[in-house]
């Protein structure tokens, strides 16, 4: 059993979810991701994942309550995908080995183009438009600036297979880091 959870960050697009579900299943781990639950939430109000950040926007308590959720299962024998889960278990004195897997622009745009079946320009605009609205939601509720904070190591999967990504994940814990 790996000691400590893992946290999974990084951009919409990035790989984040394709590899934290194929990590589990390799390593044997509860996969938890507050993406799920944040659309899940969502749909269940009648809103798309764009509609719903807006809501969260002017109702803190979104996030407050989806987060708590999350951390519930910071503990070993957990992956926590979520672009903050790895900033807020570090601040409540769990350690994590903690990643932002991630990859340039124009790959974020074409595989959430892909995925939600969108042209590539709408997907970049609803990508630019997510990361703004969560860049201001976590930096207000938990003083968290994703473009400043550290103690993750970044995978980048624009030129990687899913399978390398897992690789890449794999071998940075057989290391021990980060």
């Amino acid at each position: 059993m790996i000691a400590r959870p893992i946290t999974l960050g990084g951009p919409p697009g990035g790989g984040k979810s394709t590899a934290g579900r194929a990590l589990a299943l390799r390593l044997g781990l509860t996969y938890v991701s507050a993406g799920e639950f944040f659309r899940a939430e969502g749909r269940a109000r009648g809103m798309t994942v764009e509609e719903y950040s807006r809501y969260a926007q002017a109702h803190p308590e979104v996030d407050e309550a989806l987060d708590r959720r999350v951390q519930e299962f910071a503990r070993p024998g957990h992956i926590l995908d979520g672009r903050i889960q790895g900033p807020l278990a570090r601040r409540r004195g769990v350690e994590v080995y903690g990643f932002i897997v991630t990859a340039r622009p124009d790959v974020r745009a074409a595989r959430v183009a892909r995925r939600d079946g969108l042209d590539v320009a709408e997907a970049a605009r609803r990508i630019a438009e997510r990361e703004a609205s969560e860049l201001d939601r976590y930096r207000r509720l938990y003083g968290i600036d994703l473009r400043t904070e550290s103690g993750e190591t970044t995978v980048d999967s624009s030129e990687l297979t899913p399978a390398e990504v897992v690789e890449a994940l794999a071998g940075a814990l057989r290391e021990g880091s980060p």
